[in-house]
């Protein structure tokens, strides 16, 4: 037995002894009596500045975790470590009738092939885009020549656009079965640092990611797994079973090949937008949802630092200060009511290209894992609701938040230049309402370049009064924040899916047998975390579904 200490408090300065002495300080035993110490969390406290605190969670083994446990039965910071071991649901039979098949190899994807194939169903991956380091080249072609690749880009190929990203690896989903640590564990063993298994907001950044996707490729490949690229399933097969329930039997492919399956993880990116219409032609269950749109904010990086950590801002164990934000408006506009809030932060990092259409601009932030770039970056926006969506599409389609975000993407494209440039605007002007002129001491990263000019239209109205507000509030809640020379660069609509393929008890679509909608583009996840995590559910589904349980 492995008991779990939480809530140790110690400088950030301190010795590795001093861990040590905290555990035998809080349980009253001598040296002789600690056996092994591991940490299990580490975060900070950064409320007081020149005085943070690091908070740890330690799994301890004693000589007698039960006399220890007895005496400290009324303290909940100590307790029996939780098991957190991964156990596989099933195991395939000698001859499978037929091979599971996964659409999409972004964090959910991945994990239900490397999942179905642990459990040895060999599964067969069929992904539109390219393989991670030609598609690396192929965004890069956007960010440096102005040339769009619509099948390999940031938000298509292996990885998906968490690829592309801060490499964030953590998550506020409810996770009982602790399947977010075989998550992080596969990562480590594909190459990412340990300090992910123990640090309280994990990243990997996307220079490491590359290697590491490619290595748990080779995991899948190893166990009898297929991952094919440049398959983009155009079509779906449905029948009519005996029950009178529709059944999918199986997918075309773009060059008119079809492969026969009656179980398909569905586990498209957030912009699969043809196929969300495929699959609303054909009937499939799907409804609209929310989501939220608005800008990127750059800082200078050391400004953001300073204003979290304040005199012991650059401490290595600290590294690079994010922030979250969040501000409900009040004021008497058209944004009232709404809640305007910082979401993908980025520290010392860039914003990035990442439309996967022509004609249409879109942003997005990255970070490596040094994350030492110059400037901080993160989304600034505000949630919607489908009822905003009916202005630019009255149909009643669930799909009306794709013809929202293709108009404001479409009107950022015009509004930069028409050439893949995007439109920006200094934080001082955006307030003041006027356009920019010339940038100050914060040079915007987009690249291939920002065009300077006035947001106003680049979003609907509410949204832009929601944020004209939000930003001084912001700048109360962190130093600096609405300086003038921050810069502001749209658009973000890539927020999350804008719907849900709903699904059942049995994680199969609600009106189509056999099909597992799962991840971000089906509206069950959020993040590379999430979506690995809901593709292991999936694939135990799937993997209890053929296998007769």
């Amino acid at each position: 037995m492995m008991l779990r200490l939480t809530d140790i408090k110690l400088p950030l300065e301190h010795t590795e002894l001093a861990l040590r002495q905290a555990v035998l300080g809080k349980l009253a035993i001598a040296d002789a009596e600690l056996l092994s110490l591991q940490v299990a969390k580490r975060s900070y406290d950064a409320r007081k500045r020149g005085a943070i605190m690091l908070i740890y969670a330690l799994d301890v083994t004693l000589r007698d975790e039960t006399a220890v446990l007895a005496r400290c039965k009324d303290d909940v910071h100590v307790g029996v470590a939780p098991d957190t071991r991964y156990r596989m649901v099933a195991q395939a039979s000698a001859k499978l009738p037929l091979r599971p098949l996964v659409i999409g190899f972004g964090p959910c994807g991945l994990f239900a092939a490397l999942i179905l194939a642990q459990m040895g169903f060999r599964p067969i991956v069929l992904e539109r885009g390219k393989a991670v380091r030609e598609r690396t080249r192929d965004t890069w072609d956007l960010w440096r020549k102005r040339n769009l690749h619509p099948e390999s880009n940031v938000q298509f190929g292996e990885g998906g656009a968490g690829t592309f990203s801060d490499g964030k690896l953590y998550s506020q989903i409810r996770d009982p079965q602790h399947h977010g640590r075989k998550v992080l564990l596969e990562f480590a063993k594909a190459g990412a640092p340990e300090e992910i298994l123990y640090v309280a907001k994990p990243h990997i950044g996307t220079f490491r990611l590359v290697g590491m996707i490619e290595n748990m490729r080779k995991e899948i490949e190893a166990l009898g797994g297929e991952v094919r690229f440049g398959q983009r399933v155009e079509d779906i097969r449905i029948e009519i079973a005996a029950d009178g329930r529709r059944q999918l039997r199986g997918v075309t492919l773009v060059d008119g090949s079809e492969i026969r399956a009656d179980h398909v993880v569905l586990a498209l990116g957030h912009s699969a937008r043809d196929t969300f219409e495929m699959l609303h032609r054909r009937g499939v269950f799907i409804e609209a949802k929310p989501f939220s749109i608005g800008f990127r904010i750059e800082h200078p990086q050391s400004l953001i630092d300073q204003a979290r950590f304040g005199p012991q801002a650059g401490h290595p164990i600290l590294g690079a200060a994010d922030y979250r934000l969040v501000h409900h408006c009040k004021g008497n506009h058209a944004g009232r009511g709404r809640s305007v809030y910082s979401f993908c932060m980025c520290p010392g990092g860039t914003v990035v290209a990442a439309t996967s259409e022509p004609g249409r601009v879109v942003t997005n932030g990255m970070s490596q894992y040094s994350r030492n770039e110059r400037n901080a970056n993160a989304a600034i926006v505000v949630g919607i609701e489908p009822v905003d969506f009916v202005p630019f599409d009255a149909s009643g389609s669930p799909l009306a938040g794709i013809a929202l975000q293709r108009a404001l993407e479409s009107s950022a494209y015009v509004l930069g230049g028409e050439n893949y440039n995007a439109p920006g605007q200094l934080v001082g002007d955006f307030i003041a309402d006027r356009a920019s002129s010339e940038f100050g001491r914060v040079q915007p990263s987009f690249q291939p370049g920002v065009t300077l000019a006035n947001l106003d239209s680049a979003l609907p109205g509410y949204a832009i009064a929601a944020i004209r507000e939000a930003l001084p509030a912001f700048g109360r809640q962190l130093r600096g924040f609405d300086m003038h020379d921050a810069v502001l660069t749209g658009v973000e609509t890539r927020t999350s899916s804008p719907i849900r393929i709903k699904r059942d008890e049995s994680l199969q679509s609600l009106n189509t047998r056999g099909l597992y909608p799962a991840g971000e583009g089906a509206g069950y996840a959020g993040g590379i975390l999430s979506a690995g995590v809901d593709g292991i559910r999936v694939a135990e589904a799937v993997a209890l579904s053929i296998s007769g349980n």
